[in-house]
């Protein structure tokens, strides 16, 4: 199952972020998001593998951070509202302290008005490959300075940063948070051996 895109009819236009709150908390069984254009994005829930993968990166990149202490962590339900206009919710997301500075406290109680510094984005079974290529492109276009694409079904992890192609790499490949997430290193092959 794919993706679904609704298109708000134009005599009611587009929802404000607040109209977007209200509708994603009137529907929690969907995951929601909106593009740049506004149309309403309707994603099916992955199934318990793409889970499993999900949370064992967050559980890296929100360990790393504990240490840290440099940002905040998010996983999947966390929205952010893009200058773009867009509201996404990577599979894992970090801010920074110092963007975070930027936010109000009430801000972040819904979609706050900030960009992450890094996102992972995991391919699930549903995925299509051409619309999370992207998807990682709009983040990077966004103000993301670093992204990984993971993808179980062929074993690699692409690298998105701005103004460079995408480098993939095989899970075997032990992959730098940079100096973004300054210290963190983490081989994905190993994480998900059990």
């Amino acid at each position: 199952m794919k993706s679904i895109t609704l298109t708000i009819p134009p005599r009611i236009n587009v929802f404000s972020d607040d109209e977007l709150y209200a509708f994603c908390l009137a529907n929690p069984e969907l995951h929601i998001e909106r593009d740049e254009t506004g149309h309403i994005i309707i994603m099916p829930p992955t199934g318990l593998e793409s889970s499993f993968i999900n949370g064992e990166l967050f559980g890296e990149v929100r360990n790393w951070n504990r240490q840290k202490k440099l940002g905040r962590t998010s996983e999947s339900n966390g929205g952010y509202t893009l200058p773009d206009t867009s509201m996404r919710a990577p599979d894992v997301g970090w801010v920074s302290k110092e963007r975070l500075m930027q936010v109000l406290p009430e801000e972040l109680k819904k979609f706050a008005h900030v960009c992450p510094d890094f996102v992972i984005e995991v391919r699930s079974e549903s995925d299509n490959l051409n619309e999370l290529k992207a998807k990682m492109e709009k983040w990077l276009q966004n103000g993301v300075r670093l992204g990984w694409l993971v993808d179980p079904q062929t074993q690699t992890t692409t690298v998105y940063h701005p103004e460079r192609e995408p480098n993939s790499q095989p899970f075997s490949e032990t992959l730098s948070g940079e100096d973004v997430l300054v210290g963190f290193t983490i081989n994905i092959q190993e994480v998900l051996q059990y």
